[in-house]
């Protein structure tokens, strides 16, 4: 398609006001690029340039965790030791860490600000939290008792001598233990099948709360929509489950000679070097004695995951267990896995879970950033779709596109906040919305596009996504009302990042600036306003007019084709074209001009054409008469009115 060269102007005279909307703008060029968007300035800790400054810090928390399951009284106790350095330049007199399990007591915050229709995180007939029995401060091996207070889903620990800045470190160790929920807010659960139960387990060990430049501790409670922020370390943990169990975890299997058979052993080896899925305990082996150990009542498994925030784990007599190799940048691999019951296996069902393990991480690490951990597994339980560093929960009914689906936006999660470590329980957006937006270009890729994305037009997507009813993005996730609670954490941000790849920055300028952002936040703590200024500071492009619509107000576009006139109404000397922006989210236009000799050609406007307010004329070259003027001819943009996006001649 031909493009027709356009000059701009900041008003034309003789503009008729033929066809014009009588719809009038509220649009405000003076708020829409507002100089003043960042609310503070760079420094040596967070840079202007979207980067770690020279004195970047973050705190450090290493685990080393022991529990046994109770698969009868469905109940995990154990203890932890957590070792805490203290990275910050100021001295800490307490510790705050997260105690996740406790908004499943019938007088936590989540559950009293439950609303009487129930919903996705209510659990309302369940009487959990943690049983604290201890908490020590060891120290040259010995250990003392801390004072200790619980608030919610919060505990703080005082600590009888300060740990001090720039590198100090103490020792923290907690005897607890906990009822596994049957179903726990999506995150953890436990369903029977009926070769026994499947424990998916999580949130299962007291956290240390994230203490950075921002807000010093962050103790925001725990209420089921907003999700978790946290610091790295290393993980040592071991699960002490009945012998007929299998038990997979984040991180690497440490004893596999202690916990699995000769064969497994073997069949595990061959699974390291194959693109194909190996099975590794099948279908018909899941009652037969013989693919467990035998003489023990128990069996402990001991894992090892480095470098991550978190770690979680599965447990069931009922695992059908299989893996391949997955293929990573510099000749690196690591191992893909799937347990479910046999319930759920099929060819169309989770006998593909490995396969779609294997095809998404192979993707998103060659297209971003290289996966981290030794193994992903795919776990099918209760638990719908939750994601945890190396190993994601999935509904085990889940089939087809959507099996795909949940299993590469779960383990999409291992780049969003795994490896970038936004605060989700703030800002779902970096976490949900990023993820979804991942997921959108892994669809396509997969299998020659076998399963696509979602045909819905943006058109339509407008509607519902900028509706009178929506929200501003920029909320913590608990504030969204539960019926925007998918729009502004997953779809609306998603679809706002492909709109700033595709039609402002292109392709290749935005993928090179989002994973500049990746690699420089890996494993570290980014705040929206970072995520900015690297994306400004590599592209090169001032976008405050874009983040400023899409995701700290709730602005609408809306775009007109509104007249047309000929200069000196003479259509072989070209034509002045009038274009208005109805409502405050300004957009660079594409624009197809059509003739009436059946010939067209586009005219591409960028953004800074609405500076001089909300009408915009150009004149270009015509040959001859237009027959009509249609803005975002692709329908690319996502336009809340489209039926003013075209513009007809009357006289043809």
């Amino acid at each position: 398609m031909k493009y027709f060269s356009a000059t701009l102007s900041f008003c034309i005279a003789f503009l008729s006001s033929t066809g014009l909307s009588a719809q009038v703008s509220v649009f405000d060029q003076h708020q829409a690029f507002n100089p003043e968007f960042y609310p503070n300035h760079g420094d040596d800790v967070r840079t202007a340039a979207g980067t770690p400054g020279p004195k970047y810090w973050q705190n450090a928390a290493n685990y080393k965790i022991g529990v046994t399951l109770d698969d009868s009284n469905h109940s995990v106790s154990g203890n932890v030791l957590i070792t805490y350095k203290n990275n910050s330049p100021q001295s800490l007199s307490f510790l705050w860490l997260q105690a996740d399990q406790n908004i499943y007591s019938p007088a936590s915050r989540g559950i009293m600000q439950t609303t009487l229709t129930g919903g996705r995180w209510a659990n309302l007939n369940f009487d959990g939290g943690y049983n604290i029995s201890s908490v020590s401060i060891v120290k040259g091996g010995k250990e003392s008792k801390a004072a200790f207070s619980i608030s919610d889903t919060r505990l703080q620990v005082q600590l009888p001598q300060a740990v001090k800045a720039n590198g100090d470190s103490v020792q923290v160790k907690i005897t607890y233990s906990f009822n596994i929920p049957e179903y726990g807010t999506d995150r953890l659960g436990r369903v029977l099948t009926k070769n026994g139960w499947i424990n998916e387990v999580a949130q299962w060990f007291p956290r240390m709360c994230v203490f950075d430049n921002i807000v010093g501790w962050n103790t925001l409670p725990y209420l089921g929509q907003g999700e978790f922020y946290l610091e790295y370390g290393n993980f040592e943990y071991s699960i002490t489950a009945p012998a007929n169990h299998i038990v997979v975890g984040s991180g690497e299997l440490q004893n596999a000679k202690e916990v699995l058979t000769a064969t497994q052993i073997a069949r595990l080896a061959k699974a390291k070097l194959s693109d194909e899925t190996i099975m590794i305990r099948g279908d018909n082996e899941v009652t037969d004695p013989s693919t467990r150990p035998s003489g023990k009542s128990t069996l402990t498994w001991k894992f090892k995951c480095n470098n991550a925030r978190d770690v979680a784990w599965a447990s069931s007599p009922a695992f059908v267990w299989d893996a391949a190799r997955i293929n990573l940048p510099n000749n690196k691999t690591a191992l893909a896995m799937s347990v479910y019951p046999v319930e759920s296996g099929g060819d169309t069902a989770w006998k593909r879970s490995t396969e779609y393990v294997k095809a998404s991480i192979e993707h998103y690490s060659g297209k971003w950033y290289p996966y981290t951990y030794p193994v992903a597994v795919n776990v099918a339980g209760r638990v719908g779709g939750m994601e945890y560093p190396g190993i994601v929960f999935c509904g085990m009914k889940a089939k087809t596109k959507g099996l795909w689906g949940v299993t590469s936006h779960e383990f999409g999660h291992n780049w969003f906040p795994m490896i970038v470590g936004t605060n989700e329980r703030k800002y779902a957006w970096m976490d949900e919305g990023f993820n979804t937006f991942i997921n959108t270009i892994a669809n396509e890729s997969f299998n020659n596009g076998e399963y696509g994305n979602d045909t819905t037009s943006r058109y339509e997507r407008a509607r519902e996504y900028f509706s009178d009813s929506t929200e501003s993005i920029f909320n913590i996730p608990d504030v969204n009302s539960p019926k925007n609670w998918g729009i502004n954490s997953y779809n609306k941000p998603g679809l706002g990042l492909t709109i700033l790849r595709e039609e402002i920055l292109g392709p290749a300028r935005f993928d090179s600036a989002f994973r500049y952002y990746i690699n420089n936040w890996a494993f570290k703590h980014p705040t929206p306003w970072d995520f900015f200024h690297a994306i400004e500071n590599y592209s090169g492009e001032t976008l405050d007019w874009f983040w400023r619509g899409w995701f700290i107000n709730n602005w609408k576009f809306d775009a007109a084709a509104t007249g047309v006139d000929y200069i000196e109404n003479n259509p072989a000397k070209g034509a002045v074209i009038t274009v208005e922006l109805m409502q405050m989210m300004p957009m660079p236009l594409t624009i197809q001009i059509n003739l009436a000799d059946g010939k067209s050609g586009i005219v591409k406007l960028p953004v800074e054409v609405w500076h001089h307010g909300s009408k915009w004329s150009f004149a270009v070259a015509t040959p001859g008469k237009i027959k009509s003027v249609v803005i975002d001819p692709g329908k690319r943009l996502p336009d809340v009115n489209a039926t003013n996006n075209t513009w007809v001649s009357k006289a043809l």
